[in-house]
């Protein structure tokens, strides 16, 4: 996992450029430069909007003792998408807009808990895991069963 981290460390700012060069070759200069300006303000914007309301969201349900599991991935989501947001650059804007809008978080939601329960399952050998994942469903009991009988020998050291 750490060498994806420093990939990406790598390859997303030569994206970047690349695509602000290509926008720019299109549009002009000053207007990807504008336009650039005018995804950040309006980023910052809803940051703040979205940012709010998770936070709200957030210190409702522990006012009312309910586990604040989709609020703590909204809020995860929203600063995430938020700092993707304010980092310059189109692709990033992209990504930071889908965490952050309200009609694509949930989206962003689902595959945030797929990847999460693949990646504690893994960790924890298989293991269910299920109650303590948001929005991974409820745990399954232990199985009981009345049909597991294993064959073995006792042996009395006393007894000879």
């Amino acid at each position: 996992m750490p060498w994806l981290v420093a990939l990406a460390l790598l390859v997303v700012p030569i994206v970047e450029i690349f695509v602000i060069i290509q926008i720019g070759q299109v549009i002009g200069g000053w207007p990807t430069v504008g336009l650039l300006l005018v995804e950040s303000a309006l980023g910052a914007w809803i940051i703040k909007r979205e940012g709010r309301r998770a936070w709200n969201a957030l210190q409702s349900a522990l006012q009312t003792g309910k586990m604040p599991g989709r609020e703590l991935s909204d809020a995860a989501l929203v600063l995430v998408g938020g700092t993707l947001l304010l980092t310059p650059g189109f692709v990033t804007d992209i990504f930071g807009f889908f965490f952050v809008l309200p009609f694509t978080r949930p989206l962003a939601r689902r595959g945030m808990h797929a990847f999460l329960g693949r990646r504690v399952a893994t960790q924890f050998g298989g293991a269910n895991l299920g109650g303590f994942i948001p929005g991974a469903g409820p745990a399954q009991p232990p199985r009981q069963s009345q049909d597991d009988v294993v064959q073995g020998e006792v042996i009395d050291p006393d007894q000879k």
